[in-house]
């Protein structure tokens, strides 16, 4: 099987969390057949949850529609790094691939920061791709916040 990005879906998600106020990020999970499993974006105002991350909700719904709460060999495609609380439930989920787009230096948690998956307490780390639509990524980023200002 070849290689397919996801990330213009997750992209999708991105636009439709920032439409509904929230901070434009964009989550998609893909079974090892290419199928999208799951998919998602911010919902944390909506929800008043702080846990109501895009990555969280399509972990969720992806354990939910599959019966089972390891997503092993699963991808995970996000616009933005995840966060701590993120690359924990990402590790937890037992998720094979983790593709990224933009990076993120204030609240990252995989390559930035607390780098949760090079701690010696993770029991599982997945592949890690990022940039991908790094530039598109960024300028949704950039272009919610701008508007806030």
């Amino acid at each position: 099987m070849s290689f397919r990005s996801h990330m213009d879906t997750a992209l999708e998600e991105a636009r439709a969390a920032a439409a509904r106020g929230e901070v434009p990020v964009g989550a998609v999970i893909v079974a090892p057949t290419g199928q999208v499993v799951a998919r998602a974006g911010n919902r944390t105002r909506e929800l008043h949850d702080p846990t109501a991350h895009a990555e969280m909700l399509a972990i969720r719904a992806a354990c939910a529609a599959l019966g089972q709460e390891r997503l092993t060999d699963h991808a995970l495609y996000v616009t933005l790094e995840p966060c701590p609380m993120c690359a924990a439930a990402i590790s937890n989920a037992r998720i094979g691939r983790l593709y990224y787009g933009a990076s993120d230096p204030k609240s990252g948690g995989v390559a930035q920061g607390p780098r949760v998956f090079a701690h010696p307490q993770c029991h599982h780390a997945p592949e890690v791709y990022d940039g991908l639509s790094a530039p598109e990524c960024e300028a949704l980023l950039t272009g919610f916040f701008a508007a806030r200002r």
